[in-house]
């Protein structure tokens, strides 16, 4: 299972920075806590040492999923990409119809989605509703709700 993983230049190395961060300050902490509570006798009955090593192995494994998306991933090249619709990377402006308000997000990969940041998936079915729309369509997108209409105001690229 080698599926590329679509993403734009700030999403890798946001998440090379965090792998760094991850075993230049996290594991060596975690290493040195295990180190203390080995130092207090036996390992049989030693709480302390057991939950740092479950800690420590945890902390690989998130470390291992990072370092298998960076390796996986394609990092899009938003030039190439057409300026005039919706695509992977770009930052639309909508406004949802029924309400009347204004919202902003941007298109990413897996991994680099923060919707509190707007930065919502391409595959989810709001990203999906948009790929291809242009300034003035209309996208129908099933919500949870129902199905919300949203027309697309602006299309930018910022980090292109």
């Amino acid at each position: 299972m080698h599926e590329s993983v679509p993403m734009t230049r700030e999403g890798y190395n946001k998440i090379k920075k965090e792998i760094a961060r991850l075993e230049n300050e996290e594991m060596p902490s975690i290493t040195e806590k295990i180190a203390a509570a080995r130092e207090e006798g036996d390992l049989k009955e030693n709480a302390e040492y057991h939950a740092q090593r479950e800690n420590q192995g945890k902390l690989q494994a998130r470390i291992n999923l990072m370092k298998d998306k960076i390796a996986r991933a394609t990092i899009v090249d938003q030039s190439q990409l057409p300026k005039d619709e919706v695509v992977f990377g770009c930052t639309v402006t909508v406004e949802d119809l029924a309400y009347g308000d204004e919202e902003e997000f941007t298109l990413v990969g897996a991994g680099e989605e923060d919707y509190n940041a707007g930065k919502i998936l391409i595959t989810s079915p709001f990203g999906q509703g948009l790929i291809g729309k242009k300034v003035g369509d209309t996208a129908e997108i099933e919500v949870p709700a129902g199905t919300n209409k949203f027309k697309v105001l602006k299309i930018e690229f910022r980090d292109a």
